[in-house]
């Protein structure tokens, strides 16, 4: 009785102390680069819209905190310790409202979700981010941005974007500075974009209301 009392113990401690050792390695999150909230830029003649941006959609794998990455072939995975600090969908768009509202460029900018009416709406579809495992490596992102007109329902712009960005190192950190300068590029060639098709098809002014006779 005694000697079987003593082996349950033994086996206790050590499922314990192999418990302790699993979880003391932390967690490392990951966040992408966002400008700091600034007052809208000095552009003194803004396009006379107001811009709601839209949700971001893509797969249940860019929903989530995990950092993905994949071989050359058809196989994909996750880092378990590696993580973002919020879901690369969420991310991307926060990078993107700021950067818009930023800019000056619009009359006002606003989320999908806020009571503000708006003139256009700008959805995307992520459609990749991740590390490739290719030699070189290389941090993939490729989105679809459709500008919607919010009174007919019409697309009147879309466009693809994809890049892959060479990784400069054989770390994770190497992988998320990748990601970041490819993030940032693509979102300045969507501004890009959305400036030609302003010039291209510029809002009628709104015309003021007419004075009160006299």
């Amino acid at each position: 009785m005694i000697m079987r009392r003593a082996v349950w113990a033994m086996i206790a401690m050590s499922a314990a102390w192999a418990a302790g050792c699993g979880a003391g390695r932390p967690a490392k999150y990951y966040q992408l680069t966002v400008p700091p909230d600034l007052t809208a830029g000095s552009t003194t003649n803004p396009i006379p819209i107001t811009l709601q941006l839209g949700l971001l959609t893509a797969s249940h794998l860019y929903r989530e905190d995990r950092i993905v990455y994949s071989s050359t072939g058809h196989s994909m995975g996750t880092y378990e310790y590696q993580r973002w600090a919020e879901p690369p969908t969420e991310m991307i768009q926060e990078v993107l409202f700021r950067q818009l509202r930023a800019s000056g460029r619009f009359r006002s900018v606003n989320m999908l979700r806020s009571n503000a009416r708006g003139d256009f709406v700008l959805r995307g579809r992520l459609y990749d981010f991740k590390e490739v495992e290719a030699n070189p490596a290389v941090a993939r992102v490729a989105l679809e941005y459709e500008l919607r007109d919010a009174k007919t329902g019409m697309t009147v712009w879309s466009q693809f974007y994809s890049h892959d960005e060479p990784v400069g190192g054989k770390d994770v950190s190497s992988v998320v500075a990748a990601l970041d300068r490819n993030v940032q590029a693509i979102i300045g060639q969507l501004r890009g974009g959305l400036d030609q098709y302003f010039a291209a098809h510029p809002p009628a002014a709104e015309t003021p209301p007419a004075a009160p006779a006299q």
